[in-house]
């Protein structure tokens, strides 16, 4: 498939970050009223591209849901309750002290739901001098470049998903634990291979984060292949780091693209606020 920077935009600056997926959006002010042209643009650009990034954003918390609006529905989640005055905004902190950080495990948020977001919104309040980056990782070409014999296995395959497997479980434990919330027991089955329903391109869609088997499958069973397409779906070339500035926004099609916050800034306070778009069921 071609590379979508060969794409021509007339409202909005895309600029490609990497080989595999992500561009930079310039030229856009995520605050103000955009027209519905400049809309479908930076839509088209999130197809292309997997993940978009903005710079040098000032949003209120009213004002980042309103622009995700755009793009979607906004839905809860699960887990976590989000701010007071904005419910549907989500707060991703990550204190001093604390030695977990949220989300730090390579993932596609809350495949264990029935019907698992479409997309993410996260921006930056306030940010560690250093590190803190986020790897996403290209699904579709994770899918492409496997061999025919195992893309073939994998396309008659289903994964359980679920809330509580333990590496990204203990990602979320402070946050709970300081709401007095305890941790909801979530499963769901997802093809191990979807087609997204917009591009119809085919994308892996198991994870590591949250994929503890293959239904019919015992976990030992299961983890041999398991494994391997973990270690497969993010390799360098299949991936892109984005390193965050204060106001910086990433916008990321979870039915195509993995995630991974990096937890290299022990002693600093990390704050974003992010929005969960509403999906469909994988199929």
């Amino acid at each position: 498939m071609p590379r979508a920077e060969a794409r021509t935009y007339r409202h909005i600056d895309v600029q490609p970050v990497t080989g595999s997926l992500g561009a930079e959006i310039r030229g856009v002010n995520a605050a103000a009223g955009l027209d519905d042209a400049i809309i479908a643009e930076i839509r088209q650009a999130f197809l292309d591209h997997l993940v978009i990034f903005f710079r040098g954003q000032k949003l209120t918390p009213h004002e980042q849901l309103a622009f995700a609006r755009r793009f979607g529905e906004p839905m809860e989640y699960p887990q976590l309750k989000g701010l007071p005055e904005c419910p549907l905004i989500t707060p991703v902190l990550k204190l001093a002290h604390e030695k977990v950080n949220f989300g730090g495990v390579w993932h596609s948020d809350t495949t264990y739901l029935t019907e698992p977001p479409m997309a993410s919104m996260l921006y930056a309040v306030e940010i560690p001098p250093y590190g803190g980056d986020t790897i996403f990782a290209n699904q579709y070409l994770a899918y492409e470049t496997l061999s025919e014999g195992l893309r073939a296995t994998l396309d008659g395959l289903v994964g359980v998903n679920t809330s509580t497997k333990a590496d990204a479980s203990k990602t979320r434990e402070e946050r709970l634990k300081e709401a007095g919330a305890e941790m909801k027991v979530l499963t769901s089955e997802h093809p191990a291979v979807r087609t997204h329903p917009e591009t119809g391109r085919k994308a892996l869609y198991v994870n590591h984060g949250h994929t503890a088997r293959f239904e019919g499958w015992t976990e030992e069973e299961s983890r041999p292949l398991l494994e391997y397409l973990f270690q497969h779906q993010v390799r360098p070339e299949l991936c892109c780091r984005f390193q965050w500035q204060p106001g910086s926004i990433a916008f990321w099609d979870n039915r195509c693209a993995q995630h991974n916050a990096v937890n290299d800034y022990q002693g600093f306070r990390r704050l974003m606020h992010r929005v969960t778009l509403a999906g469909d069921q994988p199929r």
